[in-house]
């Protein structure tokens, strides 16, 4: 009874999915008369899945080609099919091959972890089906029918070489280089007689003048140095002459100055400021008229044609990372465009709140794009270049304390294997212990073939159980 209606309800799957189950039924009946058999209807049937034209345990549930080129056989409904037991050769019938074997236990018709040395019913009259000998033998392993592979949408592929690209994504903000900012100040007394039409944000050259300031202390000196000079008695002692230059530098005169000094062997009223690098004026303090005293910040400038990125780096990222990594940095206000730098300091400390540690990245701005405090995103490849045994993470049944795998040992045998994991990058992760290469590996529904096999070990246990006491049911 239970076999009829399977028959019937795998007949109206496949009737529904316009195959014919069995061969010797008429498929279809053209308007002419004509009668289509069964192997001519099954060439117009849409192949279910594809399998490696080898015979290799590698399938696909679209077309595909081999590494040759040479392309995936496909297996159209119903030629892969199996509800019932396989058939026996003609010579020997099914109730004749197994009363050639010796039953070893009765399982629950319901797939219950449930066993019996004798035969038996369940609480709703159903027979105990029987396990004969070698249908579990496979130790450690689990063997499925085609049609249900088939059904369940097993895919394999094998365990290759492969190089992991980890990557690591930051957070941060571009900063200025500490290296390349300046300001002037004055070091002496002084007044600001004239300013050039320079700005906050204004980009200066060096030598590009700033300024004009009279200095009391500043005329003193150069009146001192060009009385050396000009002096018949001490033009020609260089210790006279080197000590007054001395102490015009001392006072940050600018060496053009002291240059025009020499030249024009005047004293200048006023002393010309220019900028000491080329950058962005990021503050002025001067004012026409203003009286600066010692230490002063009049112009703060900054060479921004490098830049440092500062990013956050996980805690638990902190092991891949090392100076000189290159990294790709990304700016919000320009999507789609990758500043490109290396690594230069990973900073000694860990946020203790953030649970994050301070990298620095030093990018080259030519163009000036990257300005300071902007938001940037960090990329950074901590792979190592050299290819290790990998597999895709869909096939790893990870429980916690234990990873496996599950082998695809060919004709629906699947054998669990224990792995050791180690890096992750790109969708794959390496196996470190437990494959060779070329192994296949199940990548898809293996989570329904690991529960067949818990349920098959569970069955197995308990029968074992059932026999050491004294086979009671």
């Amino acid at each position: 009874m239970t076999r009829r209606v399977l028959i019937g309800t795998a007949a109206a799957i496949l009737a529904a999915a316009g195959v014919m189950p069995f061969a010797g039924l008429l498929r279809q009946q053209p308007n002419d008369g004509s009668i289509v058999s069964s192997a001519n209807a099954a060439d117009t049937v849409a192949p279910i899945y594809y399998q490696d034209p080898d015979g290799k345990p590698l399938y696909s549930l679209t077309p595909k080609n081999t590494e040759d080129g040479r392309a995936y056989r496909a297996v159209p409904a119903g030629a892969d099919i199996s509800f019932d037991e396989p058939e026996q050769p003609a010579e020997m019938t099914a109730a004749e091959h197994k009363a050639d074997r010796k039953i070893k236990y009765y399982r629950n018709p319901m797939g219950l972890p449930d066993t019996s040395p004798v035969p038996k019913k369940d609480s709703m009259g159903m027979d105990y089906i029987a396990v004969y000998d070698g249908e579990d033998s496979d130790e450690g392993s689990v063997k499925l029918s085609p049609g249900k592979i088939q059904r369940s949408g097993v895919k394999s592929e094998p365990a290759e070489l492969r190089r992991l690209r980890t990557l690591v994504h930051a957070p941060g903000t571009i900063q200025l280089d500490e290296r390349r900012v300046s300001v002037i100040a004055m070091r002496a007394e002084s007044y600001v007689q004239r300013i050039a039409d320079v700005t906050t944000g204004s980009r200066v050259t060096r030598g590009q003048p700033l300024m004009e300031i009279y200095s009391p202390a500043v005329s003193s000196a150069a009146a001192e140095y060009l009385a050396t000079i000009t002096s018949k008695a001490t033009a020609g002692i260089e210790p006279y002459g080197r000590g007054s230059r001395q102490r015009l530098v001392n006072l940050d005169v600018p060496e053009p100055a002291i240059a025009e000094m020499e030249r024009s062997r005047a004293v200048p009223i006023t002393i010309q400021w220019s900028s000491p690098r080329d950058g962005i004026v990021l503050q002025r303090n001067a004012v026409e008229g203003m009286r600066a005293q010692p230490g002063d910040v009049l112009f703060r400038i900054a060479d921004i044609s490098l830049v440092w990125a500062t990013v956050d780096v996980a805690e638990r990222d902190l092991g891949g990372i090392a100076v000189g990594q290159p990294v790709a940095v990304r700016a919000r206000s320009y999507p789609g465009r990758d500043f490109n730098g290396r690594i230069g300091v990973i900073y000694p400390q860990v946020n203790k709140e953030t649970r994050t540690a301070r990298i620095r990245i030093e990018l080259a701005n030519d163009d000036l794009a990257l300005l300071p405090d902007m938001y940037v995103d960090a990329e950074i490849d901590t792979g190592n270049p050299a290819p290790v045994l990998a597999v895709a993470e869909s096939a790893v049944l990870d429980t916690g304390s234990r990873q496996a795998v599950l082998v695809d040992k060919g004709q629906g045998r699947f054998e669990p294997r224990e792995v050791k994991l180690g890096r992750r990058g790109d969708g794959y992760v390496e196996i470190r212990d437990g494959l060779a290469e070329g192994d296949a590996i199940v990548t898809s529904a293996n989570f329904l073939i690991d529960a067949e096999s818990n349920l098959k070990a569970a069955l197995k246990g308990l029968a074992e159980g059932g026999n050491a006491m004294g086979g009671k049911p």
